[in-house]
């Protein structure tokens, strides 16, 4: 199947919108579990980073389903790129 310019053109606009909304929680996570590691080692308890990491964010809770977003957005994310890497037909 071929795809046009302009098709080429709305998948790389929809992927430069997908990317940060999906790369925010992403990143927190692996900011907030690093961080939690390294100040751990120091022997310092900074407890309220582990809640960050696993979706607890004070008066909104998202530790039920936390895990499962960071999987779907990752597969999104994964799925647009590997799209525009691939080469339409000539």
């Amino acid at each position: 199947m071929k795809r046009s310019p302009s098709a080429q053109r709305q998948a790389r606009r929809i992927h430069r919108w997908l990317v940060p909304i999906a790369a925010a929680p992403l990143l927190l996570t692996a900011i907030s579990g690093s961080l939690y590691s390294l100040l751990l080692e120091q022997g310092i308890d900074a407890f309220w980073l582990l809640k960050i990491h696993t979706g607890s964010f004070g008066w909104i809770n998202l530790q039920s389903f936390y895990p499962g977003l960071l999987g779907v957005l990752t597969v999104v994310i994964t799925a647009s790129g590997v799209t525009l890497l691939i080469k339409p037909r000539s």
